[in-house]
């Protein structure tokens, strides 16, 4: 049963699309389940201004996409790897979060989802890579 905040979560779809005038982009599939996320992001100044993303996935890899979207906009490159480097550990512990703003994702990373961990991941991988390009 797909838990109502993840739902609630993967329904904002105010950054969803693509950006043509982007200045970092990576594409992945997850080779498990099929999911695949693109990742469209604007730097200026080593911080994200936009943030958009697209694919055909599921609602947990919808949802983390969403969240990620919204929280990384206005944010240091170094802020974001540093959360992204963490949230492996938000399925088996509860882990500290400095920043207040990166709280939001315990609502669909913890160890009730840890069964989507990889869905939940996905985009925050794809996050990553388009950084490093």
């Amino acid at each position: 049963m797909i838990n109502k905040e993840v739902f609630k979560i993967a329904l904002n779809t105010k950054n969803f699309g693509s950006l043509n005038n982007h200045t970092h982009f990576s594409s992945l599939k997850n080779p498990m389940c099929g999911d695949q996320i693109k990742i469209y992001l604007i730097l200026k100044k080593d911080k994200i201004t936009k943030f958009k993303y697209e694919g055909n996935s599921c609602i947990y890899c919808q949802a983390s996409a969403s969240l990620l979207a919204k929280t990384a906009k206005n944010k240091s490159v170094n802020k974001i790897n540093n959360f992204i480097k963490k949230a492996n550990s938000l399925f088996s512990k509860k882990i500290r979060l400095s920043d207040k703003k990166w709280k939001v994702f315990l609502k669909i990373m913890n160890k009730n989802n840890s069964s989507r961990k990889e869905c939940l991941l996905l985009p925050l991988k794809a996050t990553i890579k388009a950084l490093k390009n």
